[in-house]
């Protein structure tokens, strides 16, 4: 199957395999923390610890974990801060772990008439964090988060001490082309009714080869029927906020920051999926070879997009290598 013609839908179809199938399970991984069912926070845990930071661009929802230097969790779409739960409860031992919910995504409250797209985040970010009074992150992030949090480094480089990227956006690949359905549909106004509100109806189908699920997780019981309501709960219910960051994605927001990131002196580790078919299979070894403290790529055989959920003990352990605790 062409990339090309990854996602396309016809509304009252089922919608082609975002990743071409149910996912292989990553052998090399020990102990699949998340797919056993460990780690404490669960969605009652998560509402219950989530704040609100009052800023010019809205209500801003964040949850965070542990103390000292701070650590920001970037999520990515169509999910929440909640992606990155088990994640925070294995690294707040180490770091101040903030996981915020994007503009347009989650449980943030989107100010009237404030803009969502990739370059508004960073405005965002960079405001939330000097209320939290935080001067510099360990940033992590996933998919479109991935963008943003290069756009962050390039805008603010002396705020970021370390990035872990994983599967994401690429100036060479971005948007992808596999979003552009995705793009189109929000921009009719059928995204949500046409995706997002069947799997939110319908568990079974989210998880699905034709849903969430099959489309970016790599273990076919993901995401849990919580995660699924987390996710996609807020979404349905502000469809046209929904749409909005769907269409804010429509352009490569990341042309011209390649020279900007070969000047970086941050250290820089890329974890990259091998299962993911919508970001390009060249983008990990282009963003390993474009920073100028690349610390390389760890490839994870099989692993989908949304793997980092899936995988935290990985993620912790890069994390923790990355940051020399």
């Amino acid at each position: 199957m062409q990339r090309r013609d990854v996602l396309k839908l016809g509304l009252g179809m089922a919608a082609a395999t975002w990743a071409g199938g149910a996912g292989r399970a990553w052998a090399a991984v020990s102990g699949d923390a998340t797919a056993a069912g460990a780690g404490t926070l669960d969605a009652v845990a998560w509402n219950a610890a989530r704040q609100w930071t009052r800023t010019p661009f809205g209500r801003i929802a964040h949850v965070e974990r542990g103390s000292g230097p701070a650590a920001l969790f970037l999520h990515g779409f169509p999910l929440n801060g909640f992606q990155w739960r088990d994640a925070l409860e294995r690294l707040s031992a180490h770091r101040r772990c903030i996981a915020p919910d994007m503009l347009g995504l989650g449980y943030t409250e989107v100010a009237e008439g404030q803009g969502v797209t990739p370059a508004d985040q960073v405005r965002m970010l960079a405001d939330l964090l000097d209320r939290l009074g935080v001067d510099s992150v360990d940033l992590v992030a996933n998919d479109s988060g991935g963008a943003v949090a290069q756009l962050f480094a390039v805008a603010h480089p002396r705020r970021v001490r370390s990035l872990l990227l994983t599967n994401c956006d690429a100036e060479i690949d971005c948007p992808p082309p596999a979003l552009k359905p995705v793009i189109d549909l929000a921009r009719e106004g059928r995204f949500v009714s046409g995706w997002l509100a069947p799997w939110l109806a319908d568990h079974t189908l989210a998880r699905s080869p034709q849903g969430l699920g099959g489309m970016t997780f790599t273990h076919p019981h993901n995401p849990s029927d919580e995660a699924i309501d987390m996710y996609l709960r807020p979404l349905v219910a502000n469809a046209a906020r929904t749409h909005a960051y769907a269409i804010g994605l429509d352009s490569n927001v990341l042309a011209g920051v390649e020279a900007a990131l070969k000047q970086s002196r941050y250290p820089t580790r890329i974890l990259w999926g091998t299962g993911d078919d919508i970001f390009s299979k060249e983008s990990p070894d282009y963003l390993a070879g474009v920073f100028g403290d690349s610390r390389g790529v760890r490839r994870i055989d099989g692993a989908k997009l949304f793997w980092p959920e899936e995988f935290p003990d990985l993620v912790a352990e890069e994390a923790r290598g990355l940051w020399g605790v």
